[in-house]
């Protein structure tokens, strides 16, 4: 699979990667910053509304 058809979400793991990666920044605190990242988006995705469903 090509990056370019890849979905959007593993390009920017992908991004995410190679950012981390090239800024040597130490795995823990890698894991430990996803972590509160994931929190702050988790809490983001359930504070949306849930969108309307399309009209058939």
């Amino acid at each position: 699979m090509s990056l370019e058809n890849a979905p959007d979400d593993v390009k920017l793991a992908v991004d995410l990667i190679m950012l981390l990666e090239e800024h040597a920044i130490a795995p823990e605190t890698v894991l430990s910053a996803l972590e509160i990242v994931k929190r702050d988006f988790e809490r983001k995705v359930q504070a949306v509304p849930p969108s309307p469903l399309p009209s058939p």
